[in-house]
C-alpha cells in the first residue's frame, strides 16, 4: 500500500478504534475480583482485621471502590475502609494469592484467608490455602512478581 495522505488519514482515524478494542481485550480480567460486582462475596474486609474472622457485610452498608461494591457489617468498618481502602482490601485484587503466585488468577472464598504483615490474602479454597501456607514468604514473592501482569 503506497503512503499517501489519504492512507495516513484513514490510519489516523482508525487508531482510536483500534486502541479501544485493544484496551477492552487487554482488560478482560477485572482489577478486583467481584462476583456479580460484589467484592469478597459480600464479606466485610475490615472485620478480618478487627474481629479476626470473616463477617458478612450488609447490603445497606456499602462503598463502591475500584469497580466493585464492598459491603460492611458496621458503619465504623465502612468509614475505616473509606478512609484507607488499601489497608483493608485484599492483595492481588482479591484473586487467589496461590494462583497469582503460579501466574494466573482464580476466584476466592471468604473462609480461606490469612493476614501477613497487616495485609489480607485470600485463596480459592481451604485446601489451596493449606498449600499456599507451606511457603507464604516464597508465595508472596512470586505473586508480587506476577502481579498485575496476570490480569492480561
Amino acid at each position: 500500500m503506497p503512503i499517501t495522505r489519504r492512507n495516513v488519514l484513514l490510519f489516523a482515524a482508525a487508531v482510536p478504534t483500534l486502541t479501544t478494542i485493544a484496551t477492552i481485550a487487554h482488560s478482560a480480567t477485572p482489577t478486583f475480583y467481584a462476583e456479580d460486582g460484589i467484592a469478597v462475596d459480600g464479606t466485610d474486609v475490615v472485620a478480618y482485621f478487627t474481629q479476626g474472622q470473616p463477617v458478612a457485610g450488609s447490603p445497606d452498608l456499602t462503598y463502591d471502590w475500584m469497580g466493585a461494591t464492598w459491603r460492611f457489617s458496621t458503619e465504623e468498618n465502612r468509614t475505616a475502609f473509606i478512609d484507607n481502602p488499601d489497608s483493608y482490601a485484599p492483595q492481588y485484587g482479591g484473586y487467589c494469592a496461590y494462583a497469582v503466585s503460579e501466574g494466573y488468577t482464580a476466584s476466592t472464598v471468604p473462609d480461606a484467608w490469612t493476614i501477613v504483615d497487616d495485609k489480607l490474602y485470600l485463596n480459592f479454597s481451604l485446601r489451596v490455602q493449606r498449600r499456599w501456607s507451606r511457603d507464604i514468604p516464597g508465595r508472596i514473592a512470586k505473586a508480587d512478581a506476577n502481579w498485575p501482569s496476570v490480569l492480561n
